[in-house]
């Protein structure tokens, strides 16, 4: 699939100085991977510790998708920090409970202010 079938929408806003709130829309794959990889980055430069994941708009997630969240992951443990997958759609829990990544990486259903 091309990026033209699927684009890729991210919105970032922040909820609090440390903290971005990433809202995902389209597909997360090889094509669209590096687009997101560069939204986080983006944000872990500007000091964000916090990222919550929102992925309810993502209905299809790959394995580029899956090690970009795992990426990110361990970039915020590091400062220290935290990610949260919000609210994934059936499909991309699916690939996260399959792998083992929502062991990890939380993914609540119901977004609940994690850092507090």
């Amino acid at each position: 699939m091309s990026i033209a079938q699927n684009p890729l929408s991210v919105e970032v806003t922040l909820p609090r100085e440390d903290v971005a709130l990433v809202t995902v829309e389209g597909h997360l794959d090889l094509d669209t991977a590096t687009e997101f990889q560069a939204h986080l980055a983006n944000q872990l430069h500007h000091g964000r510790r916090h990222f919550l994941l929102d992925l309810s708009a993502v209905p299809f997630m790959d394995s580029s998708g899956m090690n970009i969240i795992l990426r990110v992951y361990q970039e915020a443990r590091e400062l220290p920090g935290s990610v949260h997958v919000i609210d994934p759609t059936p499909a991309v829990r699916r690939v996260l409970d399959l792998t083992g990544v929502s062991i990890t990486v939380p993914s609540p259903t119901r977004w609940t202010t994690p850092w507090r």
